[in-house]
């Protein structure tokens, strides 16, 4: 494996509330090595979007970064200012926003749309421009005619791919996209999951894909980590946490979404709500949804300790990892 090209370090981010500060990400630590595609699930409100946005340093008020780092390439992003962060995004790291009918300006074609982060972040001439966009848009198979289309003449998956090709423009090494596809149908999904494999072997970019539906990445991602309440509660290779899921949390997700393969089961929810982030509870932030709690859960707050290259955050694994 190669040398992490993005190493997270105790992030922490808080989010200001009339009650106090809400702890949205709680020490996450992460490495991502280039090439590789991590994926970051959980259930919604888990804090996996608020750990892209402070990634990326787009996080605005009443979000901020309170504590770690985000070093990428030996720099660390949280102590750069707008303008040395700006020299970053694009050229270095892009983000595929969610619902790309919210994300692209509907007033514009997607030729100007494209032109104009050329023009922000390069001094390429109009017609060096209109070749890496027709360029760009052909990589996610859209025809080049649809430079001059306008968002809404565009479907759900066309947009979503035309905003893949904006991410992919000055061919960054690091690609964060944001729960994607979200807003398609399955089909649509799997033909836009292929595509941003197929374009990641091809051009040799990372990705780091955020999404709660774990079946979505089932065979694309390298490695998966599973948040909880702001914490990484699981981390390891995809196929490893499929196919033994082992903190309750995981076990709940694998539960809770149905599989193409195998026997007919009844699907199964996980009880309860995730705790208050304003006052979170002492013990481990899952207790009181899990089956399995004891009083040490309770009341000791676990660690993630890593075991053979898979880490979990639970008593319970922990206890019998160490015995």
């Amino acid at each position: 494996m190669s040398q992490p090209i993005l190493q997270i370090r105790d992030l922490q981010v808080e989010y200001a509330t009339p009650n106090g500060p809400a702890l949205a990400v709680s020490d996450v630590s992460l490495d991502l090595h280039e090439g590789e595609f991590l994926a970051v699930v959980g259930e919604s409100g888990c804090g996996k979007s608020t750990l892209l946005f402070a990634i990326a340093q787009l996080l605005t008020y009443p979000a901020s970064v309170t504590g770690g780092s985000v070093v990428f390439e030996g720099v660390d992003l949280t102590s750069l200012t707008p303008e040395e962060l700006r020299q970053h995004r694009w050229r270095d790291i892009s983000v595929v926003m969610q619902s790309a009918m919210n994300a692209l300006n509907p007033t514009l074609t997607i030729g100007a749309q494209l032109a104009d982060a050329c023009e922000a972040h390069t001094d390429w001439d109009h017609e060096r421009i209109a070749e890496r966009s027709a360029e760009v848009l052909s990589m996610v198979s859209i025809d080049p005619v649809h430079l001059r289309s306008y968002p809404f003449q565009l479907s759900g998956g066309m947009r979503q791919r035309a905003m893949i090709a904006m991410a992919l423009l000055l061919e960054p090494k690091l690609v964060i996209m944001d729960e994607p596809t979200s807003a398609l149908d399955v089909v649509a999904q799997r033909l836009l999951m292929r595509q941003v494999e197929t374009l990641r072997r091809e051009l040799g970019f990372s990705v780091l894909f955020v999404t709660h539906d774990m079946s979505v990445v089932s065979h694309f991602s390298d490695r998966l980590a599973v948040m909880y309440a702001g914490e990484v509660v699981e981390l390891g290779a995809t196929r490893a946490v499929f196919d033994n899921p082992q903190h309750p949390y995981s076990q709940g997700l694998m539960e809770a979404f149905p599989s193409l393969l195998g026997e007919v089961r009844e699907l199964t929810g996980i009880p309860g709500n995730p705790p208050s982030l304003v006052n979170p509870p002492p013990g481990c932030f899952f207790a009181a949804r899990c089956p399995h709690a004891t009083d040490e859960c309770r009341e000791l707050r676990p660690e993630l300790v890593t075991n053979d290259e898979h880490a979990v955050r639970c008593h319970l694994i922990n206890k019998v990892a160490r015995v």
